[in-house]
């Protein structure tokens, strides 16, 4: 259920997010708040899983049952993710806006070679040859796209100065990406330590309030707010269609928000991240069909090497999970 989320939620809010610049859209931070905005409609899952999702005499990820954290330390986590988060969203934004879905989602990629770089110093996460070769993989297909053509979906040209402030800002927004990720996997090992549903959605809720407050800050800061009247009469389908998409984008990066926490607690940061990517291959060939990009030979090469990265990650995880099976059978037979 969490990997589907996952790819769900970033899929359509990947491509609702260019939508709205496509079509008229221009304010980067109400593109951010959407990200975030949504997270009351999260509220009434509390009272779906109120049991403790694993058995409570188990552990995983060194999570275990003992009594709550204090209050004060819990705050410092919420709040430090939460305005890395609104960093991060913001950047991404800028991103989609100055580049094109296909390369976006493609530099993306480049989130997981970050978050196992954190995973490593933070998460104790061990490399392995398949794993630094996914690293170098993902680097490669990002890099690459820093010299692909950068017109817009629209056909139009964007300047240089544009693309690169894109392609800057979203390998900023994938580094945070990774960096919250680990942190998030540290703070349930080292300060929630607990097993239940209820820690995933305080952890997605209490870190969403505080990151959409510092994006409102920023959003009536910087003036934006008084061109949106204008902005959804100027929209290409309609100020229908332009409360409808921001409404449905912010609902879908919640429900991302749901499998990515849900995946982290479950498993691991650099699983979910790896989940994330396996989107990866669908966004750019949906952007072809409904925005009519073009797919040139750096991108289809950048696409590969992106896939053979994720791939090869994914292989090492089947290595380890076939490892841990095989350790369990062996200390089964000694009892």
């Amino acid at each position: 259920m969490y990997i589907v989320f996952v790819l769900a939620g970033q899929v359509v809010g990947t491509l609702l997010g260019r939508q709205y610049f496509d079509k008229g859209g221009k304010s980067k931070w109400l593109a951010t708040l959407v990200q975030l905005a949504a997270f009351p409609i999260l509220i009434p899952f509390y009272f779906f899983s109120p049991t403790p999702l694993r058995n409570p005499t188990k552990t995983s990820n060194n999570i275990i049952n003992t009594k709550p954290p204090p209050v004060t330390r819990l705050a410092a986590v919420y709040v430090s993710l939460g305005l890395l988060v609104a960093v991060e969203c913001y950047l991404y934004s800028v991103g989609l806006q100055y580049l094109p879905v296909s390369t976006y989602s493609l530099i993306c990629a480049s989130q997981l070679a970050f978050n196992a770089l954190f995973s490593y110093f933070l998460n104790s996460q061990k490399f392995t040859p398949l794993i630094v070769n996914s690293l170098v993989l993902l680097t490669l297909s990002s890099t690459l796209l820093v010299w692909t053509g950068n017109s817009s979906s629209t056909g139009s040209k964007i300047s240089r100065g544009k693309y690169i402030i894109g392609f800057l800002s979203t390998v900023g927004a994938s580094a945070g990406f990774g960096l919250v990720l680990s942190l998030t996997q540290l703070s349930f090992q080292k300060v929630i330590k607990k097993q239940t549903f209820t820690a995933v959605m305080d952890m997605i809720i209490y870190q969403s309030t505080v990151a959409t407050a510092a994006i409102l800050v920023g959003f009536f800061a910087s003036g934006e707010w008084k061109g949106l009247k204008g902005e959804m009469k100027g929209y290409e389908l309609g100020g229908v269609s332009y409360v409808m998409t921001l409404v449905w984008t912010s609902v879908s990066w919640q429900i991302f928000a749901i499998g990515a926490v849900g995946l982290i607690f479950e498993v691991s940061s650099l699983f979910s991240n790896a989940i994330s990517a396996m989107g990866l291959p669908v966004v750019p060939v949906l952007a072809v069909i409904f925005f009519h990009e073009k797919i040139d030979g750096i991108k289809v090469i950048a696409l590969i090497l992106a896939i053979w990265g994720f791939v090869s990650y994914i292989y090492q995880h089947y290595l380890d999970d076939a490892q841990e099976s095989e350790n369990q059978k062996e200390v089964e037979l000694k009892k």
